[in-house]
């Protein structure tokens, strides 16, 4: 129940960041350390039959990381000059569009009746082509007016998305009754970690809340909308059934935002991370709504495996 709240409790840290941003500020050296530890807890959940799924079923996953890789960074580019975004918000919108699926689409997938399976392997492959995808995506869209350090992106992706997510696989893997003892206190913590990550780039943006802040909203929610339609409508254009084509949904809609923003406030500048936040509380609400909307209507197809 916790952790299902979780935007309300992202809303709450969101404001308390903004009335009294001190304490927050002064965890921000956490940050970096907060989301490799988040990325560990998803290894932790990984196994190797997560990865021969992938050779079982490649299409749809094949499908789900195209789309999310197409879809997410061109929206994100071209919603940010449709509403003439200054040049460090635009940047800080590329990110959240370049960065791999969220690790909370498996949860809203489950409650939308999707295909669990095909999530978890959506998402690991999504992870690993954006260790090399997100700075190069991240290169191609952002504006030639802004330095772009594609090898220290690439750097640190290796440190707070590969090497945790590996860690986490080589724990589960090797210790396995250890992580069944402590797997389910791992949702709560990582949690708490992502709010205390929203809280810090709040905290670090909120004198520019004010002008900013309506303006990075509007866009975050266009794009989740986009890439919410984008990965239904384009499940529909492959014939996939609609088990598949919810998962799809999910999961070119939903980012790791965390990282975007974590990559936006080292690499750019603190409002460049704003993006990255707003959208890590907004596509938790939007993920919400619609697993509860599809919760309710069962898919066509009992099957999700069929195809």
């Amino acid at each position: 129940m916790l952790t299902r709240l979780f935007p309300v409790w992202a809303l709450c840290v969101s404001v308390a960041a903004i009335c009294a941003p001190h304490p927050f500020l002064s965890l921000t050296s956490a940050i970096t350390p907060l989301l490799a530890f988040i990325m560990f807890t998803m290894g932790i959940t990984l196994t190797a039959g997560d990865f021969t799924r992938i050779a079982r079923r490649p299409l749809p996953v094949i499908a789900g990381v195209t789309l999310h890789y197409l879809v997410m960074p061109l929206a994100a580019w071209a919603i940010a000059h449709a509403l003439c975004m200054p040049p460090q918000l635009a940047t800080g919108m590329v990110l959240v569009g370049c960065v791999a699926s969220g690790t909370a689409s498996n949860v809203m997938i489950y409650l939308s009746r999707g295909d669990v399976a095909l999530s978890v392997s959506i998402s690991t492959l999504s992870t690993l082509v954006g260790i090399v995808a997100t700075p190069l995506l991240t290169r191609l869209y952002v504006s030639a007016d802004v330095t772009v350090d594609s090898w220290g992106l690439f750097r640190s992706i290796i440190l707070i998305v590969a090497l945790p997510v590996l860690g986490g696989l080589a724990v589960n893997t090797w210790g396995h009754r250890f992580v069944r003892r402590v797997e389910p206190a791992l949702p709560l913590v990582a949690m708490v970690s992502i709010l205390t990550i929203i809280g810090c780039i709040v905290a670090g943006v909120s004198p520019s809340l004010p002008l900013a802040g309506p303006l990075v909203l509007v866009g975050v929610i266009i794009h989740n909308a986009v890439g919410l339609l984008g990965g239904y409508w384009g499940g529909r254009l492959l014939r996939f059934d609609e088990s598949v084509c919810r998962t799809l949904a999910l999961e070119v809609g939903m980012q790791n935002s965390g990282l975007a923003a974590t990559l936006g406030r080292i690499y750019f500048s603190p409002l460049a991370a704003l993006p990255g936040a707003i959208f890590s509380i907004w596509h938790n609400i939007s993920g919400s709504l619609l697993a509860a909307f599809w919760s309710a209507r069962p898919t066509a197809s009992p099957d999700p495996t069929k195809r």
